[in-house]
């Protein structure tokens, strides 16, 4: 056995973290902070509330709570510089399109929590995609090919 601490792969060391890699955490953990205040709301009334179906809504409250967690580790690993966080980011903008439609549908007061789904949506993805986005998460281009492979 080696005396020597074993070394984890750390960050790609380009600087400091863009702006835009910034705003992309940031949207996510709103994303995710949202479904934590809605599935808290449907607990509680749920347990404490008169809803039509209180297995139901309790159902659907504790899921709500765990769809969270993909957005707010998304987050922190966007903060944090780690490129697989990139992966969960953009799922999850990719789930939020469809539901923004569904609430763009609907001919309630839902429509302007749908277009602002949407357009958290878009923004996100448009973040996540950028070239210095990936650049400072140590994603490649495809195509580029590293200096050792050849």
């Amino acid at each position: 056995m080696s005396t020597e601490p074993k070394t984890t792969p750390e960050a790609p060391a380009s600087g400091p973290r863009p702006g835009r890699l910034t705003a992309a955490a940031a949207l996510a953990a709103l994303e995710g902070l949202a479904l934590v205040v809605g599935g808290a709301y449907m607990l509680v009334m749920g347990l404490a509330g008169d809803p039509d179906n209180p297995r139901q809504a309790t159902t659907g409250g504790v899921t709500l709570i765990v769809l969270a967690l993909l957005p707010l580790l998304a987050a922190r690993g966007l903060l944090r510089l780690r490129s697989w966080a990139r992966g969960p980011a953009i799922i999850t903008q990719i789930m939020a399109l469809p539901v923004a439609w569904q609430l763009l549908q609907a001919d309630s007061a839902m429509i302007p929590g749908g277009i602002a789904l949407a357009a958290v949506a878009v923004a996100t993805l448009v973040l996540l995609i950028h070239p210095a986005t990936t650049e400072a998460l140590g994603i490649g281009r495809p195509g580029d090919v590293q200096e050792g492979s050849k």
